[in-house]
């Protein structure tokens, strides 16, 4: 049988098993903001994360229930809602970015990826350099003496 236009990845694991494993790494992905994973699994958890947030930028109740009805913990329900949902407000659709680490697991020498959400970090502004410091100052002093 052919694989033709199925867009489910099986992962060699049976539909429950399947399915748990997803709600795990996307309860992962949504406690530590970043997964590591092969890229296989990373591939098949991206449409379940993308799901859930979508659900939790609705905020309504039923879409609550729907998130916990996969993910099955409360405080990530919470977390997802309260905290992630917000920050992907201005944001249709592309809340996580796979990207290949480069090397292969040991073991079978699966290809590894990581998943992230695209969360944008507070900027820190960085001190500026003496350099910097002594030339802001000369302009100024230049500015003042022309004034």
């Amino acid at each position: 049988m052919s694989q033709h236009g199925k867009k489910i990845h099986k992962l060699g694991r049976t539909a429950s098993h399947r399915q748990a494993m997803l709600a795990n790494m996307a309860s992962s992905l949504f406690l530590h903001r970043m997964v590591k994973t092969t890229q296989s699994k990373a591939k098949a958890l991206r449409p379940v994360a993308e799901r859930l947030i979508t659900f939790a930028k609705k905020g309504d109740l039923a879409a609550q229930r729907e998130i916990y009805r996969t993910v099955g913990d409360r405080e990530i329900v919470k977390k997802l809602v309260r905290e992630i949902a917000p920050q992907f407000a201005n944001r249709n659709g592309g809340y996580t970015r796979i990207f290949k680490l480069g090397k292969r697991r040991l073991g079978d020498g699966a290809e590894l990826a990581a998943v992230e959400l695209l969360i944008e970090k507070p900027k820190i502004e960085k001190k500026k350099d003496k350099k910097e410091a002594k030339k802001e100052a000369k302009q100024q002093k230049a500015a003042e003496q022309k004034a």
